[in-house]
Order: C-alpha cells, then sequence, then structure tokens
C-alpha cells in the first residue's frame, strides 16, 4: 500500500520526567476522546460527544520478567496530526483512502511506548517495544470496560482451536459468557446507548498470536484478553491437522524492538460508517511486494459446492474431478468473463501429495487449456501439506498456476500467524495470489502482502442450511468489516427457510434470487466464488451475466441504508459504473427504502434491477428484471422480501 503524504503537523514534546500524570487526544473532529491516566497502571477511557461510551480500560505487556506497564514512568511525550492518503494495490472498498488522525506517543522508562491514534471513526493503541535481542512475551492484557445494558455481538468458540465459522451470538455485557468457559473471536460489535456502536479488532498482527476475549475475573463487566501459548511439539492428526502436545509458558517469542498489533475501536452512531470503515487499512503495515503488476483480483468457478456434476445437454462425460469436466468449467468461465476456475479437494491423488493429479485428470493439460481461454487455475491443498512441501510454490509457478487456497488452519498462535507470512511472502516471490480457508479472520496480512486475495473465516454458504440471512446480516457489520471475506455466494437453487431441502450435487442456500445477487455487490473480496452449477448458471443467462460482471475491486463505497442485523444498501462504483446491492433479514414479510442517486456524475444513466418479485416471500427464486432512465438526484423505490434482497447496476 503506497502513501501519499498531505499534512504531517507535529508536535515533538521531549518532556522527560514529565509530572503530568492524565493525558487526552482527541479526533480531527473533536467528538471522539481518549484519556490516557498513568498512575500505577496505564488506564485508559474512551468519550463521545463528552459522554463516557467505554471505562475502566487498561494495558499491559509482560516481557520476560518485566511487565510493561505496572508503575508506569513517562519519559516522553509526542503529538502529531497526521493526514495522508493510502493506495491500496487491491481496492476492497475503494482506491484511495483518507488516513486522517491524531497521535499521542507516550515513551516509558524501561524500554517501551504507547502509541495512539484517533481518528473521526474510531481509535487504536499498540505497545512499542525497545529491548535489545529475542524476549518473550508472557501476556499482555487488554481490558474494556462495557457499562451494564450494552449489547454484544460476535462469535464464540470452546476453545483456542477455531475456523471463525460459530454462529453470531448475541447478549447483554453483564450476561455475557459470564461462565468464563467460552473465548470471544474478534471482530466483536458491541452496541452501546443511544444507537452507538463499537467494532472491536486488530490489525497489523505479525509474529504474534490473535487476541481472544473473556469476562475478566476482577470486574464483571469488563472485557480482558487471552491469547494462545506458542506451541513446541505437534502430533499429526491425518493429513490436515495436528495435535498440541506440548505448549511454552509464553505467548509469543520475537524481537525486542517492535511495534505489537494495533488494537482498535470503531465508533459511530450510523450503521452505515462500520460498512464503510477502512481501519484495518489505516493501520496495517505498509506492502512488502515492490511488483504489485501481476496481482489480479478477480472471480472464479467452485466446483466443491456443486458437486463438480454439471448435466446440460452438451455433456457428454462423465462428470467429476477429472479432465473433461474441468474444460467444462474452463468454457463457461472464458464464456462469461470469470477470470479463475478452482481444482478443490479431490483434485489430487492424495491430499498429502501436491503434485500427483488424481488418475483421471490432467493438470498440465487443463493449465495450457485455460491459458488458451485466458482463465488461470487455482489449486486447493492442506496447510500441512504446504508445510511439508514449501517449495510447491516456485514448482506450481513453472507450472503457470495461478494462486492456491489454503485449507484447514483453524488455529491463530504466533506459529500460524507466521505461517500465513510465511505463506504470503513465498507465494508473493514466485508471483502467485493466496485464498487462506480455515482461517481466521483478516488483521492486516492482506495490505502487507496484496497477493493475499481473501480468507474464510465466516459462516459463509458452504454452511449449507446453516447459512441464513439472520446471521449473515451480521456480516456486513463484523467479519466483512474488518477485511475480505470468502462467503461464496451465487447460488441458483434458492429457498425459505421453511422450503430448504437441498444438498450436493444440488445444492441450494437460504435466501431470495436477487439477495444471493446482491451478496456480490454487498460482500468484499479479491476473489470472488461463483459456487453453483455451470449448467444453472448456463439456464439462468441474465443472472449469470451480472453476478459475474460486477467487479471485485471499488474505487468507492457508499452505504445507503445500514441497521445491523436487520438490513443494509450499499452502492460501488468501479470507474464509470455504479453498483446497488440491498439485503435483509427475515423479520418482515416486506421492507421498504427509498434512496437518493445523488451520488452518479452529471449525465444520464441506464439502472438494470434485480428485485424480488411478488410471490418472494414463499417461491425464493421469483424475481423480476426491470431498466429505467435515471440521473443525478433521482430517487428509487427498494422493495426487499422476507430474506430478501436488491441488485442493480447504473452505467
Amino acid at each position: 500500500m503506497k502513501k501519499i503524504q498531505l499534512l504531517l503537523a507535529g508536535l515533538a514534546l521531549s518532556c522527560a520526567g514529565a509530572a503530568a500524570k492524565s493525558y487526552t487526544v482527541t479526533s480531527p473532529d473533536g467528538r471522539i476522546a481518549v484519556n490516557v491516566d498513568v498512575s500505577d497502571r496505564i488506564s485508559y477511557a474512551v468519550n463521545l460527544d463528552g459522554a463516557v461510551l467505554l471505562d475502566d480500560g487498561y494495558m499491559s505487556l509482560s516481557v520476560g520478567d518485566r511487565e510493561f506497564g505496572r508503575k508506569p514512568s513517562v519519559k516522553s511525550v509526542s503529538r502529531e496530526s497526521v493526514s495522508e492518503k493510502l493506495i491500496p494495490a487491491v481496492a476492497f472498498k475503494s482506491s484511495a483512502i483518507d488516513n486522517v488522525y491524531n497521535r499521542l506517543l507516550l515513551k516509558f522508562k524501561g524500554g517501551y511506548s504507547v502509541e495512539w491514534r484517533v481518528f473521526d471513526n474510531g481509535a487504536a493503541y499498540r505497545f512499542i517495544t525497545d529491548v535489545k535481542g529475542s524476549v518473550d512475551v508472557s501476556d499482555e492484557c487488554f481490558g474494556v470496560g462495557l457499562p451494564e445494558g450494552y449489547i454484544l455481538h460476535g462469535q464464540q468458540s470452546g476453545g483456542f482451536k477455531t475456523a471463525y465459522e460459530e454462529r453470531y451470538v448475541h447478549l447483554k455485557s453483564d450476561d455475557w459468557n459470564v461462565s468464563g468457559e467460552k473465548k470471544t473471536l474478534l471482530p466483536l460489535l458491541v452496541e452501546a446507548d443511544k444507537g452507538v456502536k463499537i467494532l472491536i479488532s486488530e490489525s497489523a498482527l505479525g509474529d504474534y498470536p490473535a487476541m481472544f476475549l473473556v469476562p475478566d475475573e476482577e470486574v464483571s463487566d469488563r472485557l480482558c484478553s487471552v491469547f494462545p501459548k506458542v506451541p513446541l511439539k505437534f502430533e499429526p492428526q491425518g493429513d490436515r491437522s495436528v495435535k498440541i502436545v506440548e505448549e511454552a509458558d509464553y505467548i509469543a517469542r520475537t524481537s525486542g524492538k517492535r511495534a505489537l498489533p494495533w488494537r482498535y475501536f470503531v465508533i459511530t452512531t450510523d450503521d452505515r460508517q462500520i460498512v464503510e470503515n477502512n481501519m484495518t487499512a489505516c493501520l496495517a503495515d505498509a506492502s512488502a511486494v515492490s511488483d504489485l503488476s501481476w496481482i489480479r483480483p478477480g472471480t472464479t468457478t467452485w466446483e466443491w459446492w456443486n458437486g463438480a456434476v454439471p448435466y446440460g445437454t452438451d455433456v457428454n462425460f462423465v462428470a467429476g474431478c477429472n479432465t473433461p469436466t474441468y474444460k467444462y468449467f474452463i468454457d463457461f468461465a472464458s464464456e462469461y468473463g470469470v477470470d479463475y476456475v478452482l481444482l478443490d479437494e479431490g483434485w489430487a491423488m492424495s491430499t498429502r501429495d501436491p503434485y500427483t493429479p488424481n488418475e483421471n485428470l490432467d493438470l498440465k493439460e487443463l493449465i495450457a487449456y485455460g491459458k488458451e481461454k485466458n482463465v488461470g487455475v487455482i489449486l486447493w491443498l492442506t496447510w500441512l501439506t504446504v508445510e511439508n512441501n514449501f517449495e510447491l510454490f516456485r514448482k506450481y509457478a513453472e507450472m503457470g498456476v495461478a494462486g492456491v487456497k489454503i485449507d484447514f488452519m483453524d488455529r491463530s498462535d504466533q506459529w500460524m500467524v507466521d505461517f500465513y507470512e510465511r505463506v504470503a511472502k513465498e507465494a508473493a516471490e514466485n508471483k502467485l495470489f493466496v485464498d487462506f480457508h480455515g482461517s481466521f479472520k483478516p488483521a492486516g496480512l492482506e495490505y502487507k502482502y496484496p497477493n493475499v486475495l481473501s480468507y474464510e473465516g465466516v459462516r459463509g454458504m458452504e454452511q449449507m442450511g446453516g447459512c441464513v440471512p439472520a446471521n449473515s446480516l451480521y456480516l456486513p457489520f463484523l467479519r466483512n468489516a474488518v477485511g475480505p471475506m470468502d462467503y461464496t455466494p451465487g447460488a441458483m437453487l434458492d429457498y425459505q427457510p421453511e422450503t430448504y431441502r437441498c444438498e450436493r450435487p444440488n445444492s441450494g442456500s437460504i435466501g431470495t434470487r436477487a439477495y444471493q445477487m446482491a451478496l456480490f455487490v454487498v460482500f468484499e473480496t479479491g476473489l470472488q466464488m461463483l459456487a453453483d452449477n455451470p449448467t444453472l448458471y448456463y439456464a439462468n443467462d441474465d443472472v449469470t451475466r451480472f453476478i459475474a460482471g460486477i467487479p471485485v475491486e471499488s474505487d468507492e463505497t457508499l452505504a445507503l441504508e445500514a441497521k445491523a442485523g436487520e438490513y443494509v444498501v450499499v452502492a460501488k462504483r468501479k470507474g464509470d459504473k455504479w453498483y446497488i446491492g440491498g439485503m435483509c433479514n427475515g423479520d418482515h414479510m416486506w421492507r421498504d427504502f427509498e434512496v437518493s442517486l445523488d451520488f452518479l456524475g452529471d449525465k444520464e444513466y441506464t439502472l438494470t434491477s434485480y428485485e424480488d418479485g411478488v410471490n418472494a416471500p414463499r417461491q425464493a427464486m421469483h424475481y423480476v428484471r426491470n431498466t429505467r432512465k435515471v440521473q443525478k438526484g433521482d430517487r428509487i423505490k427498494i422493495r426487499m422480501s422476507r430474506n430478501g434482497g436488491y441488485a442493480a447496476v447504473v452505467e
């Protein structure tokens, strides 16, 4: 990610031995204020418009036999205001990001600092250590106080081993996991008083474990951090996972001179700003990849979900993970401008062998055939196979493979976080992109290594009937609000919940046809999958051409309507075209909105929309296609069925 510096006004105050015990840093617009108190520990409170929003927060870092933050002594204080443009290599949300904040840096005696950045839409802090050599971090304490009655929306796991695919739970802060048996995953959405929302997550996660939250044992209405410890000894468990049989007594062994991950809060009274936020990007490390010209985000077919069984009248071969079937998928991709074809589980003779295709598949022939059709090939692998065959990136590049999908990590300790970065780095050096499945949530690696196009880490459509709009309507405000998401949309067999009765090879999804189409606009990813069968896509040509033509990158993203867990309407611009997507849960038979097109340019446009048909509340596949002329300032009516949607292109 490039940085274009516009303004940097610094006020460096070298205050050795400063006596002040309280420090305040505000957002550029003055609405958000962070008060940092230094006494026997470092604590903080966050205010919005003069009212306390988060109170009794605290921080500390245990390094070796030292606890940074215990009886702290301020050595110096510096402040500055920053305004810059970030140019992401992959424009998940926008092609240019305003990064504007006020900064407070507190340097403490003993070789550590705490840096705060406060933006108009939130705040973030991190520890910075300045200690010689390698150090063992035994713990980091992130505490956040939540006034009684706040509602928390998030995922919980019984342990650190998780693929981040749990359903969201919704509880008041004083009822949230009082037993302490479960761990709360990031991101976490906190619903405060007066419509205020707070999104908590982390960025610049590297050489360090991911953070989880549990109730504070000392204060009932406070959450505090816990981290998986460093694994020291493994035992293989089949061909895709390991059992940790020995752990260290520390959470990270790392350099003593480094910045730790950011802990951040997106804060807003308008749910639309959560959808639009770029906090992860603003706090991420700069790109470590100098040549970005080869990175090509795009769309791909996916055969696993539909069982790899096309059945059209033109199918005269036995379908499966074989050469004729994948050629059929490549032909389909070429016809509709889909960039890639993914060969998922079953393409190889064994999941332990990343080089030998099954006996019915000629990989070299498929790669060559795809090249003729301008369709790249992606290969699925387990993480353990990758770890045991790290030279595969070089060999795949020589073969002409475009990228890899790596699966079943299901952990986020320091070793596994390092694995993600080692993969991203090695893949980048060989000009391969990466899609992580069985993964944790994004936390900035996708900006340091822009060849990381997407992560699963979501309860997506592969969960079949377990993937419902009631849960997915939180994704724009939680999971997708922190980074790219591989949800795998595109079902052509669409159902309302009470009629859902399908499984592979005739997979379907809950939600209307217009809802499915809207997902391609609303959900952000660098690698968007068309999950269904080419046979069904051919039979729904107008729908297929629409979803396959939606770019995965956006120059601009605007949330037009939004209420977390209930509905969202988003407009995205790529060049001169705008795409509009809306989705809603099943709480109401119909939802009606009227949105302004004041974001359009000064010319006449054609709006082509795909809307829920009158029977969509019962027959989810009922949709209607409408076309009309529009111009800047016009208002359009959007009507969505229960579990429904709206999708349109304005060109």
